[in-house]
């Protein structure tokens, strides 16, 4: 970055005092510590509860002891068209049109539900292409969908390794890979943020060259919905899934949300039906022929519940005022800084996995201790006796995410004194 950083207390002070997000924090409840100041790096695995959550929460339930069931049609927010108050917001994060997305179920459950519609298997062109070392949802995920429709995940899983240091993939990898495979790939299912090494990818690169061998395209965006400015719609992906609980801030296992691309909304895909994913205008008429809604609400299956949306609602609404623009360029300065501070101040200690190339990276970035893992567990739990929040990755991974509605430049310079008196007792 081309900020002059300082490793400083007043130049951190100063940067935060000057910062345009920096009243956002104040919408955060910190979790406290014993012995000080916390300061919370992990919104990659659990965002912060807003403040607004309880209050929220709370008229609900009201509703509910007010009106009862006729809480579906009156209130501020009628419930029978909940899910749809968040669908704007959630658009504008994820940059798609509003009938693209729905906030539903969690992201296993919505990865089989786009697999049912979007992993049709042939004879000749039956694999799916994902990376090496996937998060265990989508592995178990796609060897059981490659199972259940006769094949085996030994012929039919291609795993694409890293061929970059620190097991990062490049965009000459991945094409390289379409081209020899490609005549035989059903599904590329790729990440937007890999969990591990938190390497972003380029959806609309890895969707261009994709769709070009024939190949439906979907994106687990788990680490990277609310992280970064994603344009979901302009990507051309077939679909998407992720879930809500991390940047977006919704609560341990919050409802997650689907895309589905707009070119889909009436096609005569199969998939497993519901009842609320029938045609809204037609849904009370319980009729026994399934007429799907268009667009991605007709991929539902029941009513959404009520009081799992609500800190969804509270926290996209927080991402609509600050907006993503902003947010990402908040984002490259902290964690840009961090970056910094772990090169000029620490290279004797750490090494970054995370690609240095801030257009391939988010909020994340994941490290290694030099002395091996034993050493990197020993930092790590220091680091959260201390208070400073990450999260552990095996084998040897510290994840430490600085999310721009909440963080500041001071917590990354808090990490960086953290390790060095870490360092410095050995």
């Amino acid at each position: 970055m081309s900020a002059p950083f300082e490793a400083t207390a007043a130049w951190a002070r100063a940067r935060d005092a000057a910062d345009p997000l920096r009243a956002f924090r104040d919408e955060f409840l910190i979790p406290p510590h014993e012995h000080g100041e916390t300061h919370y790096f992990c919104g990659n695995s659990l965002g912060l509860q807003p403040r607004a959550v309880k209050e929220a929460i709370e008229a609900e339930l009201n509703y509910w002891g007010e009106l009862g069931v006729e809480g579906h049609f009156k209130g501020r927010l009628p419930w029978m068209d909940y899910h749809e108050f968040v669908r704007d917001h959630l658009a504008e994060v994820v940059g798609a049109q509003p009938e693209e997305v729905v906030a539903m179920n969690t992201l296993g459950v919505n990865l089989h539900l786009m697999m049912v519609s979007f992993y049709r298997p042939t004879p000749d062109r039956h694999a799916i292409l994902m990376e090496a070392g996937a998060f265990p949802t989508d592995r178990y995920a796609l060897e059981s969908q490659i199972r259940y429709h006769g094949f085996s995940p030994t012929l039919s899983l291609i795993e694409i390794e890293g061929d970059e240091p620190n097991g990062t993939i490049s965009m000459a990898h991945i094409e390289r890979t379409l081209n020899e495979h490609g005549s035989r790939i059903a599904l590329v299912m790729l990440p937007g943020v890999q969990y591990r090494t938190g390497q972003a990818f380029d959806l609309k690169a890895i969707t261009d060259l994709a769709h070009k061998h024939g190949c439906t395209v979907g994106f687990d965006l788990a680490h990277a919905v609310g992280n970064l400015p994603l344009q979901l719609h302009d990507s051309g992906a077939d679909f998407a899934i992720w879930c809500s609980y991390k940047y977006l801030n919704s609560g341990p296992g919050a409802v997650g949300g689907a895309f589905v691309h707009a070119r889909h909304a009436k096609a005569a895909l199969p998939r497993f039906a519901g009842w609320w994913g029938h045609d809204k205008t037609t849904r009370f008429q319980m009729g026994p022929e399934f007429v799907p809604t268009p667009g991605a609400d007709g991929w539902q299956l029941s009513n959404p519940p009520i009081l799992a949306l609500v800190p969804m609602r509270v926290s996209l609404e927080i991402f609509h005022r600050a907006g993503m623009r902003r947010l990402r360029e908040k984002s490259l300065q902290l964690t840009g800084y961090l970056e910094w501070l772990v090169r000029t101040q620490l290279s004797d200690v750490l090494d970054i996995v995370t690609p240095a190339d801030p257009e391939r990276r988010g909020a994340q970035l994941s490290i290694r201790v030099l002395g091996g893992r034993t050493q990197g567990r020993s930092l790590f739990d220091y680091l959260t006796d201390n208070g400073i929040i990450g999260d552990w990755r095996e084998p040897d991974v510290i994840r430490i995410s600085p999310a721009p509605l909440y963080n500041r430049f001071a917590d990354c310079l808090a990490f960086a004194e953290a390790v060095r008196r870490w360092h410095d007792k050995r």
